[in-house]
C-alpha cells in the first residue's frame, strides 16, 4: 500500500490543480485545445530530457518504497510521466494566473463570472 504514495500524491494534487483551474478559468477551461496541445509538448519534451539523462547515466531510478516499483521503461518509473504532466499544468496555471494578475484583471465581477 505505501507503493501507491507518490502516486496518489500527485494525482490529488493534480485534480487540485483541476479545480483551481476550473474555478479561475486559467488553462483548460480558457483554452482547452491550446492547453492540451501546450501540455503534450511540454511532457513530451520534459520525457526527452529524461530520456537523455538516463541514456547517460545522469538520472536513475532509484529504490523509493513509496513508489509503486513499476517501470515504462529502464530508469523510468510509472510515476515520471504523471509528475511531468503535473508540472506542466502546474507551470501553466501559475503563469496564466500571474499573467491576469499583472494584466489588472485579477478582480473579476460577478457578470464576468456567470459568463
Amino acid at each position: 500500500m505505501t507503493g501507491l504514495i507518490y502516486l496518489g500524491a500527485l494525482l490529488v494534487s493534480a485534480g487540485c490543480l483541476v479545480l483551481v483551474d476550473r474555478r479561475y478559468r486559467l488553462f483548460f477551461w480558457r483554452d482547452p485545445l491550446s492547453a492540451l496541445v501546450v501540455t503534450v509538448v511540454g511532457a513530451a519534451f520534459f520525457l526527452a530530457w529524461d530520456a537523455a539523462g538516463i541514456a547517460t547515466g545522469l538520472f536513475l531510478r532509484g529504490d523509493a518504497t513509496i513508489a509503486t516499483g513499476l517501470v515504462l521503461a529502464p530508469e523510468m518509473p510509472i510515476e515520471e510521466p504523471v509528475f511531468l504532466l503535473f508540472l506542466v499544468q502546474c507551470i501553466m496555471i501559475a503563469y496564466t494566473g500571474a499573467a491576469r494578475i499583472l494584466s489588472g484583471r485579477g478582480r473579476s465581477t460577478r457578470r464576468e463570472e456567470a459568463s
